[in-house]
């Protein structure tokens, strides 16, 4: 799988988007006019191993809704980032069985490495 999750919105994916000059293949899928399907969320969690990692806690649902505070289980981070696209961390890039999540330089040069060598 060769995918990238985003908003088109948000002025860091696009930076991120131009920094890691993807190849052709790579598919790109706004998740505010395309949202995440079942089954997608079910395969970056298979890679990523927890939903919790694919969860936005920068998100300002999170704030408004107080959800620091309540004890989330791994079924309400999924149900969440299915509910609304602000509450995926983004970007996420599948590559090869590998997943990048969010925009940490860290993350973004080590998807950087994977895409180019």
């Amino acid at each position: 799988m060769k995918k990238l999750y985003y908003l088109s919105t948000c002025d860091t994916c696009k930076r991120i988007i131009n920094e890691l000059h993807l190849p052709d293949d790579v598919a790109l899928q706004d998740i505010k006019t395309t949202p995440i399907t079942t089954d997608q969320i079910e395969e970056m969690h298979a890679i990523a191993g927890s939903y919790e990692a694919l969860f936005s806690k920068r998100a300002r649902l999170y704030k408004e809704r107080d959800l620091k505070n309540q004890s989330l289980t791994e079924e309400d981070y999924k149900n969440l980032i299915l509910e609304h696209y602000t509450f995926l961390k983004r970007p996420v890039l599948l590559w090869q069985n590998q997943i990048f999540i969010g925009n940490s330089k860290k993350t973004i040069a080590a998807a950087n490495t994977a895409l180019h060598g």
